[in-house]
């Protein structure tokens, strides 16, 4: 019976190291990991406010698009890979990793700022830009708000310059990329944005028709007046324009 005994205390006392080994995520004692109490609400998409106010950085059509091109990427921040514990797939997440109006406090922004093998992403994923790290430490500062708008988008222009390029880089390129082909698919040239385009899967993964994988992942999706502008881009020919 004692050794009995002994062996069931072994056996709960080697659970509670497990458990407890597996704790990898390190939440900020500012928010708990709630993802809300000051912050601009839950982990869903927000209602878009009618305008976007050029002094403010908003999450959703900022914020998230640079994390999932760049951070949740199979193997990487994903639900499914969630590496090292971490997973930024949604923004109740994601502030798990921030401090509310102190970007330099933060650890998703100490993070992004390193150099060197130990900056996220790491190499050989391209750093993230300086317009972009900038774009996070704004938003943070202004108080890691879970904002969406309606941003400046008309469907008049949709030349692969002035429309289709700027969706690609700053919405798909992060995952889809020389050094990181997400489904073997390349969307940083006009070239291999053109074979996308001509085989269906740029259309139909961006518009969520059935049979293609929605895109971009572990993000919200276009706009109707982006997936619009890559629609009368691909009608027009894909050009190079």
């Amino acid at each position: 019976m004692k050794n009995k005994f002994i062996y069931v205390v072994a056996v709960v006392a080697a659970a509670v190291i497990v458990l407890n080994a597996c704790r990898h995520e390190i939440l900020n004692p500012s928010n708990g990991g709630s993802g809300s109490g000051g912050t601009g609400g839950g982990g869903g998409t927000p209602p878009a406010v009618s305008n976007c106010s050029p002094d403010t950085v908003y999450f959703v059509n900022s914020i998230m698009p640079i994390i999932a091109s760049n951070c949740t990427m199979s193997g990487c921040h994903d639900n499914i890979t969630h590496a090292d514990g971490v997973d930024l797939t949604t923004y109740t997440k994601i502030v798990r990793y921030v401090v509310p109006g102190n970007a330099a406090n933060s650890k998703l922004y100490k993070e992004i700022i390193k150099t060197g093998s130990g900056r996220m992403p790491p190499p050989p994923m391209a750093p993230l830009t300086a317009a972009q790290i900038a774009l996070v430490q704004k938003w943070i500062n202004q108080g890691a708000k879970n904002n969406n708008c309606v941003g400046s988008c008309d469907t008049a222009t949709f030349t692969y310059t002035a429309a289709i390029k700027p969706i690609m880089t700053g919405k798909c390129v992060g995952c889809h990329n020389p050094n990181n082909l997400g489904g073997n698919i390349d969307l940083s040239t006009h070239a291999a944005v053109k074979v996308t385009a001509l085989n269906g899967k740029l259309y139909g993964s961006v518009a969520h028709l059935t049979g293609y994988s929605p895109m971009p992942k572990n993000s919200a999706k276009l706009s109707d007046c982006e997936i619009r502008q890559i629609q009368k881009w691909i009608t027009a020919g894909s050009q190079n324009n």
